[in-house]
């Protein structure tokens, strides 16, 4: 495939670069309303420019997803990256794509070749959509994983003792996550007990009832004990209403309660301690 279907637009836009990536850049400025710099706009759309008219110059020029566009769609992802981690929307993206059609029919005219670089243009901004649509999926997800690193914390409460104080619901992948911070917390602590306080979970089911023991029995394996606490007496109902068995795990009403008798078995001497401590 040749480049005749561009006829001289290429040529044309490369006399009036300047002009054309002023007017470009006016529109992708005002979209984007001062959140990016003029220097780095200017700078990031005149590398795009260059390299869309050089796979436009191309034998191949007419097909976006041959070889010559290589550094454009490059460009354009780090483009789409970019906006996505911004917080910038779709439209916002797209329109530093689109709005070069506006600035070059108003720089070079609007004559038949334009027709075809258009078709170019609409497929690299429809490009740079799924490229920014999948970023943001990732930006996303990114976040939900941290935000459940931040709500799943584990403290250390005495010298072999530690909690997981729990609040809202625990679906599967919170308790993956939970399991996790849990069991290495063990490891780097070398605690004997855990207290899995859930004081903060608004029900209780079979399905986090599993996750509680799955998390305990993973506990086991690794040396630790485990103790639940903040069993309210709407729970302890809900428990026995639906026949979940905690055998032999100890239960405790409050965290205090829970850290006492954590306490008790590895041999603190409560009172001596809080005496030492002036309390």
């Amino acid at each position: 495939m040749t480049s005749e279907p561009f006829g001289d637009l290429i040529e044309r836009c490369r006399a009036v670069e300047d002009d054309l990536v002023r007017r470009w850049r006016a529109d992708v400025a005002a979209s984007l309303r001062g959140r990016v710099s003029e220097i780095e706009l200017d700078k990031e759309l005149r590398e795009i420019l260059d390299a869309v008219l050089s796979a436009v110059s191309a034998a191949e020029g007419a097909d976006t997803r041959s070889a010559a566009y290589g550094e454009a769609r490059a460009l354009l992802v780090d483009l789409s990256r970019a906006r996505a981690l911004q917080g910038f929307s779709p439209r916002e993206t797209a329109v530093s794509v689109f709005a070069l059609k506006k600035a070059v029919r108003e720089s070079v005219g609007a004559g038949e070749e334009f027709l075809a670089f258009s078709d170019v243009i609409d497929e690299l901004a429809l490009f740079t959509f799924e490229t920014y649509a999948k970023a943001r999926e990732e930006v996303i997800s990114n976040q939900a994983e941290q935000l459940l690193e931040l709500a799943t914390p584990v403290v250390k409460l005495w010298q072999g003792v530690v909690a997981l104080p729990l609040v809202g619901t625990l679906d599967s992948a919170r308790a993956q996550v939970v399991m996790e911070k849990l069991l290495q917390t063990l490891v780097d602590t070398g605690s004997e007990y855990a207290i899995i306080d859930i004081t903060g979970v608004p029900a209780v089911d079979t399905q986090v009832a599993q996750h509680l023991l799955k998390t305990i029995v993973a506990a086991r394996l690794m040396g630790a004990e485990c103790i639940i606490s903040g069993i309210r007496p709407q729970i302890a109902q809900t428990i026995v209403a639906l026949g979940i068995e905690f055998g032999d795990i100890a239960t405790k009403a409050t965290l205090a309660d829970a850290l006492m008798l954590a306490l008790g078995r590895i041999g603190v001497d409560v009172a001596a301690e809080m005496s030492k401590r002036g309390l």
